[in-house]
């Protein structure tokens, strides 16, 4: 069943899912034990063994914001790094995206980020005409945890290869990265909650009224095959630590009937999970 609609609205808010682009990673590290006998049923693999994603934002639009959640992979890399990671703007990018809800950079009021991996907030900064970095949204407040901004600074050898100081040090020099502690209500009807798993400190993003909840899965649940228990990326800094956040997150989820937003996923924006004997299933597909 597939719930099709032009604007997802909660509360006060108007949702959107922003496409910034496209790129593709090793399969065996997207879901780490995972035969891949299985999971190529659900996303097949190049002849890399590369598989197709996406890089979906949010934009939350209300109560005089327009909220970014997260900003994909960016276009300040070079050819080698594009090539390797097969990155991809000719379909979608972020600045078309935004203009077709009225909006340009300048007008993103605040840009709240998972964690900053590459592909999350690689958009944070941009070469301008100089060939300088330079924020990617001038007059916004960029949210990151302090535990993710100090890890990005200095990584272990497992994971360095996913930071790159190009991505937040423009950021601290305009004054314009603010570091958060822990979880919070950001703004009303709009909370971050904290997982470790994956890496430290990254946080997702839960909009909610009295009727809806939608939470941004960031990469806890990058795709709707990973609503599945076992299926944890091979990126994981703790693979045990991501199964029990899952597990909660999914029966909350289920039970209250949240929306789930995949920022990576090549087959759906969003879904309704439900229960099933084995575990978990996407259930309702959604549009946003």
């Amino acid at each position: 069943m597939n719930l099709k609609t032009d604007t997802m609205k909660i509360g006060s808010y108007e949702l959107h899912a922003i496409e910034t682009g496209e790129f593709a990673l090793d399969g065996g590290a997207m879901f780490g034990i995972i035969p891949k006998v299985f999971w190529e049923k659900k996303i097949p693999a190049d002849d890399k063994n590369r598989i197709p994603l996406r890089l979906r934002a949010l934009l939350i639009s209300g109560n005089g914001k327009n909220i970014l959640v997260d900003d994909g992979i960016g276009t300040k890399e070079d050819d080698k790094f594009s090539s390797i990671y097969k990155i991809d703007h000719s379909r979608f990018a972020l600045e078309s995206s935004l203009s077709k809800h009225g909006l340009s950079c300048n007008d993103i009021t605040d840009v709240i980020l998972t964690h900053f991996h590459f592909d999350h907030a690689g958009g944070s900064t941009k070469l301008d005409g100089k060939g300088n970095l330079v924020p990617t949204f001038p007059n916004a407040t960029y949210y990151i945890q302090r535990k993710n901004l100090q890890w990005a600074k200095d990584p272990s050898e497992k994971d360095q290869a996913s930071f790159t100081k190009a991505n937040f040090e423009p950021l601290l020099e305009a004054n314009l990265l603010k570091e958060l502690d822990g979880p919070c209500e950001l703004y009303p009807g709009i909370e971050i909650l904290v997982v470790e798993g994956h890496t430290p400190a990254q946080q997702l993003v839960k909009v909610s009224d009295e009727r809806t909840s939608l939470l941004y899965c960031g990469d806890l649940i990058p795709t709707s095959a990973h609503v599945q228990i076992p299926w944890i990326m091979g990126y994981d800094n703790h693979p045990i630590t991501t199964l029990g956040e899952k597990k909660r997150i999914l029966e909350k989820a289920a039970d209250e009937k949240w929306v789930l937003f995949f920022e990576h996923c090549p087959l759906m924006a969003a879904c309704r999970p439900v229960r099933t004997a084995k575990g978990f299933d996407c259930g309702e597909k959604i549009e946003i």
